[in-house]
């Protein structure tokens, strides 16, 4: 789901307009964002926590020339879902008789992957009469 997906939802719900919902959903954000390069957290009760965290700096390797090279720490933010999340998530992935998220329910399979060309080639047939 987009921002813009967000607002539409959002303003559709609790009547307002687009252009006044999407102006809040972007001082919410800007507030997320802000507090979080002031103090490090944020906690939002019933939805979750946002936190930067450093991750340490680390030896890696060049995959192409296979050198070493040093990776500097950096500043990453992490997400823990809070508790009425985590519930809501279970029953749903409980109702999907327990596959991950995304995945088709149990005794389904996934949809086909069409490929590029057959897409092509369905576009460019003329309509059925």
């Amino acid at each position: 789901m987009t921002k813009k997906e967000i607002v539409k939802a959002i303003s559709e719900e609790i009547g307002m307009t687009q252009l006044k919902t999407k102006e809040i959903v972007q001082k919410t954000f800007n507030a997320i964002v802000d507090t979080l390069v002031k103090h490090g957290r944020v906690e939002l009760r019933n939805f979750g926590v946002f936190e930067v965290k450093q991750r340490k700096p680390r030896k890696a390797r060049n995959p192409r020339t296979g050198q070493r090279v040093d990776v500097p720490r950096k500043a990453v933010i992490t997400f823990k879902p809070g508790k009425e999340m985590e519930q809501r998530l279970r029953e749903l992935e409980q109702a999907m008789g327990g596959a991950p998220t995304g995945a088709p329910p149990q005794g389904e399979s996934p949809p086909a992957v069409e490929s590029a060309a057959s897409h092509a080639a369905q576009l460019s047939e003329p309509p059925a009469a």
